[in-house]
């Protein structure tokens, strides 16, 4: 399972690589919803995860539509500023309160509390840092998890075309409430399974393919110790991954609830590399001359999509972060 990902997340990128058009409409509606969806629960929503990267293609807007979108991020990040202010305020005084106490007599109580307000005034602080920042920083600003936004490459009547979706497919005719396990966790549908392809995903393999461009992968492995630990993973020559993806354009039929627009990275047996590294499953990173045939898949010719699997990019996945 591809958990996370660094993935592209500047529009320029995809049009000097792959040349093509920004469905700009549809990152101003992706922020639009995240809006509304603060308005109605008027409460900072994860609903719409957006990496800050995909924010940063806004700070000088060229357009109306691009406009639209700076404003909508600024009003968010104020908003976030202001939240978060309030809230560090608060636990600026339960530390204090915390330290008092403890000048006079330790308790299991005062402990507690100057941990925990210490642990969420670092956090805080880093928020609003992150909340203020202009520049980018690639490893922080570009990761994506499972139900984050990411801008994929689509094709749409014969021309390439870039659109935010989530990262985690919900298939047309699917509840949502099958995003979730019984015990409420993200349900798998993040990743398609190779040999899954003509089952479970028989209605978007052969017909609803996209592409996300990403630098590195995240993988969490079993650490030995009854728990488990995170590795990442990049091509050793430094070369993008074109990661070949599904998508689905569900919409409700009743009408009630917004459209999604989501996607799913494929996976196939693991690389000798990343299963010596202790996982079992690799994304399927195809080479660059097959992103058309790809992208326009005959639904009659699944035999030549596979073709593409089996003559995917193998670049050597180094491990080049592991945190315990």
């Amino acid at each position: 399972m591809c958990y996370s990902a660094e993935a592209w997340t500047l529009l320029r990128d995809f049009i000097q690589e792959t040349g093509a058009e920004i469905d700009m409409k549809s990152f101003w509606e992706l922020y639009l919803g995240r809006d509304e969806a603060y308005r109605i629960r008027n409460k900072m929503t994860d609903g719409h995860k957006i990496p800050k990267g995909l924010d940063l293609n806004f700070l000088h807007p060229k357009s109306d539509l691009e406009q639209k979108i700076h404003d909508l991020i600024a009003e968010w990040n104020g908003r976030k500023v202001s939240e978060s202010e309030q809230e560090l305020f608060k636990q600026v005084k339960r530390l204090a309160d915390a330290e008092r106490k403890l000048a006079v007599k330790e308790t299991k109580a005062a402990l507690n509390d100057q941990r925990i307000a210490g642990n969420k005034i670092k956090q805080l602080k880093r928020w609003i840092a992150d909340a203020k920042r202009t520049s980018v920083e690639p490893t922080k600003d570009n990761r994506i998890f499972p139900d984050w936004y990411a801008p994929v490459l689509m094709m749409e009547q014969g021309k390439r075309v870039v659109r935010p979706m989530r990262y985690h497919c919900r298939p047309c005719g699917m509840d949502p409430s099958t995003d979730r396990t019984k015990t409420g966790q993200v349900s798998g549908k993040y990743n398609a399974r190779r040999d899954n392809l003509t089952k479970f995903w028989r209605n978007q393999f052969g017909h609803n393919h996209c592409l996300m461009l990403a630098e590195t992968f995240y993988e969490n492995v079993d650490d030995g110790k009854g728990g488990s630990k995170e590795i990442q993973f990049r091509p050793r020559t430094g070369e993008t991954m074109y990661v070949a993806c599904l998508y689905s354009h569900w919409t409700d039929p009743k009408g009630k609830l917004p459209d999604l627009w989501s996607f799913a990275a494929i996976t196939d047996e693991p690389e000798e590399e990343v299963a010596a590294a202790g996982h079992d499953r690799t994304i399927i990173n195809i080479k660059p001359e097959h992103m058309d045939a790809w992208l326009n898949p005959d639904p009659d010719n699944l035999d030549a999509l596979f073709a593409i699997f089996d003559d995917k990019q193998h670049p050597y996945y180094e491990v080049i972060k592991q945190a315990a």
